[in-house]
């Protein structure tokens, strides 16, 4: 049965006059907005509010945006899409390394923040199915299971928590073993019409899908880099 309720949205900002104005923008558009507007108890707000989806902004008082996002995953693997007032690629690229699903920088337009939350509300849900379609979610390489009904990974029967972006790169690679994918055939084939929401983050992911997934990061033996092209996934048993 379809999900027809209203999207959950929580901001965490101290910027009350941005609270303000998302919360009637979105609402404008049928999601249900809460907010809180400092970290220190955001994992706390989430376990109340139990939201679809976080909106978190890296400057607050306190507790940063990236102490915040380190405390939700380490909880849960919410989508987060992070605001900045800062430009610096190196915040960003810390932001996406620690998890976060999409990043956007201040001062942007609320039509474009719309579009990203769909777009990484398209990513996260995963569809009813009757249990015979569910069967073709599971992919097995290995000791590797990938379950997209369930939406988890499994590394010898240890869940790994990974962000909704790690995952849908790593349901790419799986379903295309040994073959040679270049980082603009993974992005269209993970985001789709949602290209944007990935600009060039790629090789960031990738490397962080090793952390989790490779017992050698450094040697990787299941995601390999072919240089000038892209990425191979290889099973390993």
């Amino acid at each position: 049965m379809a999900d027809n309720r209203a999207k959950r949205i929580l901001i965490i900002d101290d910027d009350i006059k941005l609270i303000e104005l998302l919360s009637e923008y979105l609402g404008g558009n049928q999601f249900e907005v809460s907010y809180v507007q400092d970290g220190l108890n955001a994992v706390e707000e989430i376990k109340t509010q139990t939201p679809d989806l976080i909106i978190l902004d890296y400057m607050m008082p306190g507790k940063d945006g990236l102490e915040v996002l380190r405390d939700i995953r380490a909880h849960c693997d919410l989508p987060v899409i992070m605001l900045t007032a800062k430009g610096d690629d190196t915040d960003r690229i810390v932001g996406l390394e620690l998890g976060a699903d999409d990043y956007l920088p201040k001062p942007f337009n609320p039509r474009e923040l719309l579009a990203r939350i769909k777009a990484v509300l398209r990513r996260h849900v995963t569809p009813s199915l009757d249990n015979h379609k569910k069967k073709d979610l599971v992919i097995r390489l290995g000791d590797l299971i990938l379950n997209k009904a369930a939406y988890t990974i499994k590394v010898n029967n240890t869940s790994i928590d990974l962000s909704t972006t790690e995952f849908k790169i790593l349901e790419v690679l799986m379903k295309n073993p040994n073959r040679v994918l270049s980082r603009d055939q993974i992005m269209d084939m993970a985001q789709g019409k949602d290209f944007m929401a990935f600009d060039r983050s790629i090789d960031i992911h990738i490397s962080k899908l090793r952390s989790k997934i490779e017992t050698d990061p450094s040697v990787p033996k299941r995601i390999k880099t072919i240089w000038g092209t892209g990425y191979m996934f290889v099973e390993i048993s």
